[in-house]
């Protein structure tokens, strides 16, 4: 067989970037047959109500192109679930944009607001899309790491950071990798922060309905000043357990998501049409979405109940299905944690993520993220290996 190969000279935008950390630790696990606690998704069904509306909207002949910024039926869903849960007036013409996946939403918002040598404010540990889409938006990643153990954030030393180049802090809660969220005067902080600027905040908010222990997710919609400043994305895969269907949605500003848009269309111009027709349907099952929190929190009690008994140490986890342990008293701890995945998985048959897959620096501080959005049978089948380790 004849193989093709470019012989010219090769030189990406990206040199030092490889796989993603998500993608090689669950190839790992596939090829070691271990259990799957290192990519974020669940190892269950979404709701049959579901599937069956996506198969009624292809049925009906909903299968070409959806308008560039998703379906209006959906959009004016979207924007009734938003003033209902934060009191925020977004329009659905003009202000929300359905897109494939949260993930384009953030690399599409970042490369239609940060220009050449524009300074971004990223607050690590964070997800690993954010900063190859500053760099190749042209743009720099300022980074601020998290107190360490407790993963807070000093405002005051988030202030240092900002200067004349700074044009977007990027935030995330409920919080990946950490599972810490935000609280009412961190926001106000925030809004301090960048009164009489023009720093923009793009609010990764993905997890919006998965927080825990009777806590309000701090949505930057409830704040009209941060609103005004801000894109906020979020969701539909993390609250319909639907990851693989690729589905978010963009809010922000009129002139905002104009710029948004422009990248957008050269993008992916229009998301999956009849998945929008279903999402447009479901989301008046609001007991989905409300009661989200409550059938994760009895996921993270179970898993963390059961790594009591384990050599494990537990962080809080307030939000987010994902629950950070430290490794610092296991047998061989004086390895970095990238080692001690590595060995976990083909040793142990049990796949983590990394924390310093989660920093610029690939800071370590031997510390494994796992995901508890598992069956009750898979984390239990976890917990046995987790407890004997």
């Amino acid at each position: 067989m004849l193989k093709v190969k470019f012989e010219g000279n090769l030189s990406g935008k990206l040199p030092q970037v490889g796989n993603s950390i998500f993608s090689v630790m669950s190839a790992l696990a596939n090829q070691h047959g271990a259990i799957n606690l290192s990519q974020g998704f669940p190892d269950f069904d979404c709701p049959d109500e579901l599937k069956q509306l996506v198969s009624k909207a292809m049925n009906a002949g909903y299968n070409q192109y959806a308008p560039m910024p998703g379906l209006m039926s959906l959009r004016e869903k979207i924007a009734l679930k938003t003033e209902e849960l934060y009191s925020a007036v977004y329009n659905p013409e003009t202000e929300i944009t359905v897109v494939p996946g949260a993930t384009l939403g953030i690399f599409a918002s970042i490369n239609a607001l940060v220009r050449d040598n524009d300074e971004v404010i990223v607050i690590e540990p964070a997800y690993d899309s954010y900063i190859p889409a500053i760099e190749l938006a042209g743009g720099k990643a300022i980074v601020y790491e998290m107190q360490f153990p407790e993963y807070k954030i000093d405002w005051e030393q988030i202030k240092k950071l900002i200067s004349i180049r700074t044009r977007m802090i990027i935030i995330n809660s409920p919080h990946n990798p950490t599972g810490s969220t935000f609280s009412s005067e961190d926001m106000r902080k925030l809004e301090k922060l960048i009164t009489n600027t023009d720093v923009i905040v793009l609010s990764d908010e993905v997890y919006e309905h998965i927080i825990f222990d009777g806590l309000e997710h701090q949505s930057i919609a409830r704040y009209p000043k941060l609103a005004n400043r801000s894109v906020i994305i979020s969701s539909f895969g993390k609250t319909y357990h639907t990851t693989g269907w690729k589905m978010g949605y963009v809010l922000a500003p009129e002139n905002l998501s104009a710029q948004i848009r422009k990248v957008y269309q050269f993008m992916a111009f229009a998301a999956n049409t009849p998945i929008q027709h279903a999402y447009a349907e479901i989301l008046d099952r609001k007991d989905l979405y409300l009661e989200l929190g409550q059938f994760y929190q009895q996921k993270r009690d179970m898993f963390r109940k059961g790594l009591k008994g384990s050599k494990f140490k537990l962080f809080n986890c307030n939000g987010s299905y994902f629950q950070a342990v430290s490794y610092e008293k296991l047998e061989n701890a004086e390895l970095g944690d990238q080692e001690m995945a590595r060995k976990l998985t083909i040793e142990k048959s049990i796949a983590t993520v990394p924390f310093s897959s989660f920093y610029m620096r690939k800071t370590d501080n031997k510390v494994l993220r796992l995901c508890f959005a598992k069956s009750e049978e898979t984390l239990n089948r976890a917990l046995e290996v987790l407890c004997n380790i």
